[in-house]
C-alpha cells in the first residue's frame, strides 16, 4: 500500500470578520490564505511475468541464435563473465546450460535505471521454464499452468487414416496412438475408403495453445462394417484397452516398431536386391521413414547384439523369450545404452532410422525370428494379453456402456469439439 499526497492552495476572502468554514471547526480572518492536504490512499497495481514482479523492470525478449550460448546471450546486458560463470556451474543439476538450443525463446529483465540483467528466463519447452537470477546467483526451475481438456471426434477415411485425422487437427500423437492400438485388427496400409473412426482424448493447453496429447480415453473403428470399441479399463493393476467383448487389444508385440508410418518392402523369397542386383530372399520387414526417426522394440527383452557390420550397418537384435527374437538393421545410430545383456521395455527406443550397410535410403529393415527360423513378421498370429477375468466382468460391462454411449454421441463432423 502506497500513499499519494494531494494539496490544493486554497484562498479564502472573508468579506467581513471571521469565517466558519462550512460550519467546521476553524476560522479564517479576512484575506487569509492557508493550503488544506487531502491524504489519499491507493493500491499501485503489479504485474507479473514468470511469477516475478516486472513493474519496476524492462522486459526484453528474445529467440537464441545458432551457436548462441548463455555467455553470448547475456553478453550486451553488462552480466561480469564471473557471474556467468558462477551461474552455469551451480544450475547443472536443475538445467545444464549446455542445452540452451536454437530457437528457443528467452526473457531477459533489466531495472529500468539499468542496462544489467537482473534476470534471464530461458524456456526449456512449452510447459517448463528455467529462471536465472542474476544478482544472487540463484537457479529454479518452474511450470506454466497447464489446462487438461478432453477432446472427441469423428471421421470417414477419405484418404488414409493419417491424413483424415490431420485434417481434423489431430496431433502425430494421437494418430500413432490409435494406429498402435488398432495395429493388429487393421491394415492401415490399405484401409478402405469408407471406414469410419471415432476418438476421445486428452489434451494438454498452456496459454490456450496445445502443448501435446496427454492420453487416449476411448476409441471406435469401423472396418468394412466391423466395429472395434476400445474401451479402457484395469486390471491387474495396468490400465489396458478391451474391446467390447472383452477380449484386450494389448498383444506380446507392438505392430510396428516404427510409429505410424509405409512399409516400402516385405517379406519376399525371391526379390531383386537393390544393391547387389541380384534375386535373393529378402527376409525382413522395411518401414520407410526419415533418417532420425526413433525405432522402438516390438516387445519386453535382452539385448544380445548391438554392432555395425558391413551389410546390417549398425543394429540391434533381441530376444524375448524361447520362441522371439528380433533384428532392426541400418540405423543411424544406435540409442546410448544398448549393449548386449541390456533389459529393454516394449516401446523403448533403441536407435535412429538411418542407410548404414546395404541400403539405398533412410529405412529400417526389421527381422522376426520364431523358433530359430526367420518368418514374415505381416502373417504371425501374436497371441493377446488375458481377456477380463470373471470376477471383473461386471464393474467392465458398466464402464462399456458409458464409454460406448459417449463414443456413440460423437458425431462425423470434421472439425475438433473440445470440452472443458
Amino acid at each position: 500500500m502506497k500513499k499519494r499526497w494531494i494539496s490544493a492552495g486554497v484562498m479564502v476572502f472573508a468579506l467581513a470578520g471571521g469565517f466558519y468554514w462550512l460550519g467546521g471547526n476553524f476560522s479564517l480572518g479576512a484575506g487569509d490564505e492557508t493550503e488544506i492536504i487531502f491524504e489519499e490512499e491507493f493500491e499501485e497495481e503489479e504485474e507479473f511475468l514468470y511469477g516475478i514482479n516486472i513493474k519496476e523492470l524492462d522486459v526484453i525478449e528474445g529467440v537464441v541464435g545458432k551457436n548462441q550460448t548463455l555467455s553470448t546471450i547475456l553478453a550486451p546486458f553488462n552480466v561480469p563473465y564471473q557471474i556467468i560463470d558462477e551461474i552455469a556451474r551451480k544450475s547443472i543439476d536443475i538445467f545444464d546450460v549446455k542445452k540452451i538450443a536454437f530457437n528457443k525463446k528467452f526473457i531477459v529483465l533489466t531495472p529500468k535505471d539499468s542496462s544489467q540483467a537482473q534476470f534471464f528466463i530461458y524456456e526449456a519447452n512449452p510447459v517448463e521454464y528455467v529462471v536465472f537470477k542474476l544478482d544472487e546467483v540463484e537457479v529454479y526451475k518452474e511450470e506454466k499452468p497447464v489446462e487438461i481438456k478432453t477432446i472427441e471426434f469423428g471421421g470417414i477415411i477419405t484418404k488414409s487414416l493419417y491424413q483424415d485425422m490431420v485434417d481434423l487437427g489431430a496431433s502425430h500423437e494421437l494418430i500413432n496412438k490409435f494406429a498402435d492400438l488398432y495395429g493388429w485388427n487393421v491394415d492401415f496400409q490399405r484401409v478402405p475408403k469408407g471406414d469410419k473412426f471415432k476418438v476421445i482424448f486428452k489434451e494438454k493447453f498452456v496459454e490456450g495453445v496445445s502443448v501435446g496429447f496427454d492420453g487416449l480415453e476411448a476409441a471406435y473403428y469401423e472396418h468394412k462394417g466391423q466395429e472395434y470399441h476400445a474401451i479402457p479399463f484395469e486390471q491387474n493393476g495396468e490400465l489396458t484397452f478391451f474391446d467390447q467383448y472383452g477380449n484386450s487389444f494389448k498383444k506380446e508385440f507392438l505392430r510396428d516398431p516404427v510409429e505410424y508410418t509405409r512399409i516400402s518392402s516385405k517379406y519376399n523369397l525371391n526379390r531383386f536386391h537393390p544393391v547387389q542386383k541380384r534375386y535373393k530372399p529378402h527376409l525382413g520387414t522395411d518401414y520407410a521413414a526419415p533418417t532420425g526417426t526413433e525405432i522402438r522394440t516390438v516387445g519386453d527383452g535382452t539385448v544380445i547384439e548391438a554392432r555395425f557390420t558391413s551389410a546390417n550397418g549398425n543394429y540391434v537384435k533381441i530376444k524375448h523369450n524361447g520362441t522371439y527374437t528380433t533384428q532392426y538393421l541400418h540405423m543411424s545410430k544406435i540409442a546410448s545404452g544398448m549393449k548386449p545383456g541390456t533389459r529393454v521395455k516394449q516401446g523403448q527406443v533403441i536407435g535412429y532410422v538411418g542407410s548404414t550397410g546395404l541400403a539405398t535410403g533412410p529405412h529400417l529393415c526389421f527381422r522376426f525370428w520364431k523358433n530359430g527360423q526367420q518368418v514374415d513378421w505381416l502373417k504371425e498370429e501374436i497371441p493377446p494379453s488375458d481377456p477380463i477375468s470373471p470376477e471383473n466382468r461386471q464393474a467392465f460391462e458398466r464402464v462399456k456402456m458409458e464409454k460406448i454411449q459417449q463414443i456413440s454421441a460423437i458425431p462425423l463432423t470434421e472439425k475438433l469439439v473440445a470440452q472443458n
